[in-house]
């Protein structure tokens, strides 16, 4: 079951996404779930993903906390001096926001469809 606040998913760059999942597949004998040309998830010990999508790619890690209640979340990070850096938006299967905290690390709250 997931938890508030507990570290749910990992987004790093995807760059050449054929390339990437070919060589975490040969080494790791990792398996992907594409979501249209430009992402790819994996499920290998923590649940991840490529995101190879110009536009929005991630240009470091991306953690990504999960919250039940999406934004009393964002009124928790707000309260305790964290700068929202994307406010809640919608992809498939859920909403998000990023955040930086003090210290300038950006990370991301993630809810289910339907959830909160």
């Amino acid at each position: 079951m997931r938890e508030d606040g507990k570290i749910d998913y990992v987004e790093l760059p995807g760059g050449d996404l054929g390339a990437v999942k070919a060589f975490y597949g040969q080494a790791f004998g990792w398996s992907f779930t594409d979501y249209g040309p430009e992402y790819a998830a994996f499920d290998e010990g923590l649940d991840g993903g490529f995101d190879a999508s110009p536009a929005d790619a991630v240009q470091k890690p991306l953690v990504i906390l999960y919250a039940h209640d999406l934004e009393a979340m964002e009124a928790k990070v707000r309260a305790a001096g964290g700068a929202i850096t994307k406010p809640i938006f919608s992809f498939p299967g859920g909403r998000r926001f990023h955040f930086a905290d003090p210290a300038g690390n950006e990370l991301a709250v993630w809810t289910e469809v339907g959830a909160g």
